[in-house]
């Protein structure tokens, strides 16, 4: 027995063709890759002959077609209006829909395709309708079809402007995307040139003999992909000599990846390292992708790498020599193309006697070595960074700091640094919070520094000789500033000529070096 089949109402049409663009609006990013099949549905569903997305352009106020069906490329390079030229021109104008039952009878219509001249003109209608971001107008959506006393052309408007509007929803969607994807790349460059000239070597502090060394090592391997194994006590610092080398490298703009090996427990330094599949472990509810993998391409700082456990330093081991591992929980192997900058304070050695560090992984890791030397063996490098870090925390705290005194410089030289750089960052940071007059005095230093371990000097405690101390540095800032002129320095601190006299010859100061300095200065 044959089924009957009941015409499909166009209520349920029109559903199934808005359903079928929404779909395709997804499909793709590409607006260009999406419009067409749009397009093609319209036709199917409303039997339209032609169809055309149409753009205005905001720079040279012309409208022209981005997409287009039952039109060749020729016709379409043709189809170009200014605002409120033709029956297009005049929809992106005023943003009202328009309906030309036939087009020959409408001045308005100029063909500037020529797609119509093969056809009789009169049985040909046009709908035209506008694309709308808010209250803006983009484009128009425009279509084609043969005239019929029984189309109802508000339907038809009715259902372009629905079709119009996801359009320009799908529009609005990508400039979005776009916006933020130029975002974030530009971005990306200003950070990629800000790293590039904050880490490059000759702007690490420092003109020591040490330092100029470690800059010759930086320069001939930054240019290689050799594995580098950077030395050097805690707070010298390791991580910017690994930043130097990564940033004058080939792989300078790719990914650079910071893993501190001691701040990882050891029940999620693996996952951490290679990733993990889903499930593989309780809390894995999803696939995640390791520092290997995120530094695919780039460079991978592994800090403190002495504090690996035996079992990954066997994984990492494979890594350097095989260039693949697999994820936790997973059975894909997975190759990576990655630079390898380890680094220690350490013994590597006496942990390989010990059987704490594997020696194949040790032999591996120290195919370039770079000693970082600690700043107890670069004093002369010591005002330098002072100055740096008392300008950089001038400007962080809103403080105006212009100097530090020669007392307090006396100080810094004369401490042993057991925190290297990075001692010296805070201790600075510190006095120019404390400071008062835009200068750094020796009282603004840490009680570390005042004291006989740190000074060298044996503590006396009696109030006497801490006025004497106090007396003695107010006078040297005093000359210092009158550039050695007695004189000068006597009017500054309220004294006769005759009583700074004294003064300096009680305190043993020697005015002669700060004339000197002032001599050399000039020179």
């Amino acid at each position: 027995m044959a089924v009957k089949k009941y015409p499909v109402k166009r209520e349920v049409k029109e559903l199934i063709l808005l359903y079928e663009i929404s779909q395709a609006l997804q499909q793709s990013m590409d607006l260009r890759a999406v419009l067409k099949p749009v397009l093609k549905m319209m036709a199917t569903h409303m039997g339209m002959l032609r169809g055309t997305i149409t753009i205005l352009d905001r720079d040279t106020g012309e409208i022209y077609i981005e997409e287009a069906y039952g039109l060749s490329r020729s016709q379409m390079e043709k189809g170009r209006y200014r605002l409120g030229e033709g029956v297009t021109g005049k929809v992106v104008q005023t943003g009202q829909p328009a309906v030309v039952p036939r087009i020959s009878e409408e001045p308005l219509f100029l063909n500037r395709t020529g797609a119509r001249r093969k056809l009789r003109k009169k049985d040909i209608s046009f709908i035209c309708v506008p694309i709308k971001l808010g209250n803006e107008v983009i484009g128009a959506l425009s279509a084609d079809r043969l005239f019929s006393e029984r189309v109802s052309f508000e339907e038809d408007v009715r259902l372009m402007s629905i079709i119009a509007s996801m359009i320009a929803q799908a529009v609005k969607l990508r400039l979005k995307a776009q916006e933020e994807k130029r975002r974030l790349v530009e971005e990306n460059i200003r950070l990629q040139e800000e790293l590039k000239e904050r880490f490059r070597p000759s702007n690490i502090i420092g003109n020591s003999k040490a330092m100029q060394h470690v800059y010759e090592l930086i320069a001939q391997v930054a240019p290689t992909n050799t594995t580098v194994l950077i030395r050097g006590e805690s707070g010298t610092g390791k991580e910017l000599v690994a930043h130097a080398i990564h940033y004058n490298s080939p792989r300078a703009d790719r990914a650079f990846i910071k893993v501190n090996c001691a701040a990882l427990p050891e029940s999620i330094i693996e996952s951490e390292l290679f990733g993990h599949e889903k499930g593989a472990f309780t809390g894995a509810i999803t696939q995640r992708k390791g520092r290997f993998e995120l530094a695919h391409g780039g460079t991978i700082f592994l800090d403190e790498i002495a504090e690996l456990s035996p079992a990954i330093q066997v994984k990492l081991l494979r890594v350097l020599q095989e260039k693949e591992f697999e994820r936790v929980g997973g059975s894909e192997t997975i190759k990576v193309d990655v630079r390898i900058i380890a680094a220690t304070n350490r013994d590597l050695e006496a942990l390989v006697k010990e059987g704490k560090f594997r020696e194949d992984l040790y032999y591996r890791i120290n195919v370039f070595p770079i000693h970082i030397p600690p700043l107890r063996e670069r004093k002369t490098d010591i005002p330098l960074l002072a100055d740096y870090f008392a300008e950089k925390y001038s400007r962080v705290h809103g403080k105006e700091v212009k100097r530090i005194s020669t007392p307090a410089i006396d100080m810094l030289m004369s401490y042993h640094w057991p925190g290297n750089v990075r001692e010296l960052e805070n201790v600075i940071e510190r006095a120019v919070i404390l400071s008062t007059d835009g200068v750094i005095h020796s009282h603004n230093l840490p009680p570390t520094l005042q004291t006989a371990e740190a000074t060298g000097t044996f503590p006396t405690g009696t109030l006497q000789e801490m006025l004497d101390n106090v007396e003695r540095e107010m006078i040297v800032e005093a000359i210092k500033h009158a550039r050695g002129n007695m004189a000068e320095a006597a009017r500054l601190l309220g004294i006769t000529e005759r009583v700074m006299g004294l003064r300096v010859r009680k305190h043993g100061i020697n005015v002669k070096r700060f004339k000197e300095k002032f001599v050399d200065n000039k020179e």
